[in-house]
């Protein structure tokens, strides 16, 4: 069977007037329209190509790369609604479509939703929602503490942000471990600071533990080389300061320039710090 809303490496098997056959192991037969074909080609040859249903609910492969494909959440514009619901622009010819009772708040023309892509099985099309939680699972977890992992930012909570972990489970960064501008969609990665007894996954941004002083350490010496040697802070600046210049907790900015005056690359100084031999 060729899967709508996947990626598919398929065999060149014959030409007709509106474009060329393409086949699996199993026999199954899409057609590649005219305006995707290749250039050169030959029969038996392979090509990679992604199948989803065309403006006359026809199966069809195309060149195209998507910015999402099935089972997986991704950041879209709303280009269109109507009476039947929202189109996002996923980067294909017929737009991904969203029912007014899977989105979250009503989609307007111009803005950016993070949604799931989804196989509908009443009307066998893909289509997206916009209640990306509902297609999490934390029951069973493939993710262990201290592991790096990748992030989709889903909303924010009063706690922080929740976050889709790897494209599987939902997570939540508090507030203060948060050091950078974070909006819904933006994809980060991070790492699983905790699995609760319920698998609920409390996520942080840095490295945890001791290894989080490297990038931090590099960091500085970055911020100091671009302001001429020396910056105004220090261990006795205030934490919102430090965050807000820096990116990072006042606990993360003392190890980091700990670890850079013993390695003999800074000198501390009673208002800042700067580099050596400057």
């Amino acid at each position: 069977m060729i899967q709508l809303g996947e990626f598919h490496n398929l065999i060149i098997i014959r030409e007709s007037n509106h474009g060329i056959y393409l086949e699996n192991d199993e026999g199954d037969e899409v057609l590649l329209p005219n305006k995707y074909v290749p250039e050169t080609w030959m029969v038996y040859d392979k090509i990679e190509v992604f199948v989803y249903l065309d403006h006359e609910e026809r199966p069809v492969a195309t060149t195209l790369k998507p910015k999402i494909k099935l089972d997986q959440f991704g950041s879209l514009t709303c280009v269109e609604v109507n009476k039947f619901g929202a189109f996002l622009d996923w980067g294909l010819e017929k737009h991904l479509f969203v029912s007014f009772k899977e989105q979250v708040i009503p989609m307007q023309p111009g803005h950016e939703y993070l949604v799931f892509c989804y196989l509908d099985l009443e009307t066998g099309r893909l289509a997206a929602s916009s209640k990306v939680h509902a297609f999490l699972d934390n029951d069973v977890l493939t993710v262990e503490p201290n592991e790096e992992v990748d992030l989709l930012v889903s909303n924010q909570t009063d706690l922080g942000y929740n976050v889709i972990v790897n494209q599987l489970h939902l997570g939540l960064i508090y507030h203060d471990e948060v050091f950078k501008p974070l909006k819904i969609g933006d994809a980060v990665s991070g790492f699983i600071k905790r699995i609760r007894k319920d698998n609920k996954l409390d996520i942080m941004l840095q490295r945890p533990g001791y290894r989080s002083i490297e990038p931090n350490s590099q960091k500085i010496l970055d911020k100091l080389k671009m302001a001429g040697g020396f910056m105004d802070i220090s261990d006795k600046s205030n934490p919102e300061d430090i965050k807000s210049r820096l990116q990072m907790s006042k606990k993360s900015f003392k190890k980091a320039v700990g670890n850079l005056y013993k390695q003999r690359l800074i000198d501390i100084k009673e208002d800042g710090i700067q580099l050596k031999d400057q």
